[in-house]
């Protein structure tokens, strides 16, 4: 697609920011009515033993998977000068940082991209939780924490095993990624049906492993189109906080598809909760809500993990996961395997 003449219209940053609108309000509206949120998927398997969450979760990983490495395979997209594949990548960073975003994300009851779905749905616990997790990663970002930070990411990383592409240490070519992610989508499928998971909130599933997939193939595409370089990338959620706060205190001076995103994904979580009727004011006075300060906790530690770890569960999970980089995937576990233990620690029935 030719973004020559929006960019020659509104400039470079602008055009970014508003190919960010448009997928994050795909993602916002597809999250919204699905209730896409990896906690959820993995702790109610755990804990319950229901897979209806975790099928609508597989079914936006492999469908971003398929797509991803089917455009990898046909030459629409290039990863190779990603952060994923350009530069050593931490795995000690993706170890720790994910098992502590996993702990945060059990504690706050829902992950960075869950809760900017939420606060626009009117959760005033989620809007709180938001606004620890923008502080606490941009200090790991840009502030007091990168010492910390930088002591766990040097640890161990990607130059000890010889890289972070999964397949080139499988010895595999592109095509096994593409059945991958075929498989995966057969094995959400057929999880669906046999727990009779909702239709919509599976397709809703899909959509956000589409624009999960849209974001690479609309970075890819501008990175050809543009004078300045242009990081291709796809969607993530700790990394915008930080940098909308940076913009904020002058550290920044122009936007782009971070803050494209941000807004794109609160318009259309809204238009969702409000069309649906789910739109709510909730705060921490209601019965049975933990405390603030766990929430607050929680929040501190996905910040701080979730950059540490180069990405949540969107960032990491799905858009490094779609490329099958073995930090990402390290990562996401870590996540996942994070949430189990503390739910099952704090939050499991009796306790």
């Amino acid at each position: 697609m030719d973004f020559v003449p929006l960019i020659d219209a509104v400039g470079e940053p602008s055009t970014a920011m508003i190919g960010g609108i448009a997928l994050g309000a795909v993602f916002g509206l597809a999250a919204q009515r699905s209730r896409f949120c990896t906690r959820s998927a993995i702790i109610e398997a755990v804990r319950d033993g229901d897979l209806r969450a975790f099928a609508v979760w597989l079914a936006g990983f492999a469908t971003a998977l398929l797509c991803v490495q089917a455009m990898l395979d046909i030459g629409e997209l290039s990863v190779t000068e990603t952060r994923f594949f350009s530069s050593v990548q931490s795995l000690s960073g993706a170890l720790i940082g994910g098992l502590l975003f996993g702990v945060g994300m059990a504690l706050t009851r829902g992950c960075v991209s869950r809760l900017v779905v939420l606060g626009a749905s009117g959760n005033l616990r989620a809007v709180f939780c938001l606004a620890v997790v923008t502080l606490a990663g941009w200090a790991t970002f840009a502030g007091a924490l990168i010492p910390l930070r930088d002591s766990i990411a040097g640890l161990w990383t990607t130059a000890s095993i010889g890289g972070n592409d999964l397949l080139a240490h499988a010895g595999l070519g592109r095509t096994a990624g593409m059945v991958a992610g075929g498989a995966l989508l057969g094995a959400a499928v057929a999880l669906a049906l046999v727990t009779r998971a909702s239709g919509w909130r599976f397709f809703g599933g899909v959509v956000v492993g589409l624009a999960l997939a849209g974001g690479w193939w609309f970075t890819w595409q501008l990175s050809q189109q543009v004078f300045d370089p242009v990081q291709v990338e796809s969607l993530s959620f700790i990394r915008p906080f930080a940098t909308t706060l940076m913009l904020a205190i002058g550290s920044l001076s122009d936007t782009g598809l971070d803050q494209g995103l941000l807004i794109g994904t609160v318009a259309g979580a809204a238009i969702g909760a409000l069309a649906s009727g789910e739109f709510r004011i909730a705060t921490f006075s209601e019965p049975g809500v933990p405390s603030i300060w766990r929430y607050a906790a929680g929040a501190a530690l996905m910040g701080f993990g979730g950059i540490l770890a180069v990405g949540c569960t969107v960032g990491a999970g799905l858009t490094g996961g779609s490329v099958l980089a073995v930090s990402s995937l390290t990562a996401l576990a870590a996540m996942m395997a994070g949430a189990a233990a503390t739910d099952r620690i704090v939050d499991a029935p009796g306790k």
